[in-house]
């Protein structure tokens, strides 16, 4: 069995005609100009397809960066008033009902008894 694989893989195959058949030209077996012209286009088409995609997606990242900065910027806008309100409920008075301002001028809203609800 081995001798019959070995002798199959050494036997050299026949080599191939180099040339065509009766009757038949070189220039019925090449694609000719049409077949270069459908070639380019498809090359030409292909490669603006591609440009056009890049930027699509540089656009849908370039927006999502952008929509980062913004809910980045107004979280922190968000921690920034929640902190001055902190500070802001420190000094004032607080009541049952929630903190009301000190008013030093002493005006109706000084006492948070007076103030409407």
């Amino acid at each position: 069995m081995h001798r019959l694989l070995l002798s199959l893989a050494t036997t050299p195959s026949p080599l191939p005609t180099p040339s065509l058949r009766e009757g038949i030209s070189e220039d019925q077996v090449t694609p000719g100009l049409l077949g270069f012209i459908m070639t380019a286009f498809f090359v030409v088409a292909t490669a603006l397809l591609i440009v056009d995609m890049v930027r699509r997606i540089r656009r849908v990242r370039y927006r999502a960066q952008v929509e980062e900065e913004r809910m980045a910027a107004a979280s922190a806008a968000d921690i920034e008033a929640a902190e001055a309100a902190e500070e802001g409920s420190g000094e004032a008075g607080t009541v049952p009902g929630g903190t009301y301002p000190d008013r030093s001028d002493g005006g109706a809203d000084a006492d948070p008894g007076s103030r409407r609800h």
